[in-house]
């Protein structure tokens, strides 16, 4: 299911391999950059996969043999699966490209998600991502993470929010090289569930942000 707002075509993928979805993104990249394609962005879940970045360390990964997927975005190792939505965002950037204003924007974009469900999120200097500050619950976690790369202008890879996943796939990695600080979802935090069909509407709604005015 296709829906454009604001020039920017959101596509709703379902369920899809995270081999495909990598297929399908490169194929939009080159349709994006020749001009033959607006701005657009996947919406969609993965089943159960870890991906390392470029900047994963081998003691990032799982030490249990769990198969992990190489890719060319930025960051290190995360997990991918039921009930986190992902987007990836293939959208041309103005010039002169500036990739962190766009990381702060996608950052923005999903504050203003967390808020509208009643979670106060927000960033942690030196880090990317989303994040619940650290309170009587613990220290900061994670809530949204964000990895991308920029070729010929144009975005690839992009943003996930967890919302009701099983979070103990993150305890078998360490998540974006983070040692420190936890991972969380909406569903862990507020204390209801909040699935991927109640976030995924909200997400497309406010993608506008990630596009700069």
């Amino acid at each position: 299911m296709t829906t454009t707002t604001s020039g920017l075509t959101a596509v709703k993928a379902g369920v899809l391999d995270y081999q495909a979805a990598w297929d399908e993104q490169r194929r939009l990249h080159e349709s994006v950059v020749a001009g033959e394609q607006g701005d657009t962005v996947l919406l969609l879940e993965h089943p159960s996969v870890y991906t390392a970045g470029k900047r994963t360390e081998p003691w990032d990964r799982p030490m249990d043999g769990t198969p992990v997927i190489d890719v060319d975005r930025g960051g290190k190792i995360t997990w991918h699966g039921p009930g986190q939505l992902v987007g990836y965002p293939i959208v041309k950037l103005p010039d002169p490209v500036d990739v962190v204003a766009y990381v702060r924007r996608t950052e923005q974009m999903l504050i203003d998600v967390c808020a509208e469900f009643g979670l106060t999120a927000g960033r942690v200097e030196g880090r990317s991502g989303v994040w619940v500050p650290e309170d009587d619950r613990g220290p900061a976690r994670k809530v949204a993470a964000i990895g991308i790369r920029v070729a010929r202008g144009v975005t690839l890879h992009g943003f996930s929010i967890n919302c009701d996943c099983d979070l103990t796939y993150f305890d078998r990695i360490v998540p974006c090289g983070i040692r420190d600080a936890g991972v969380t979802s909406l569903t862990a935090e507020l204390g209801r569930r909040v699935t991927v069909a109640d976030v995924l509407p909200v997400v497309e709604r406010r993608l506008p942000t990630i596009v700069a005015a």
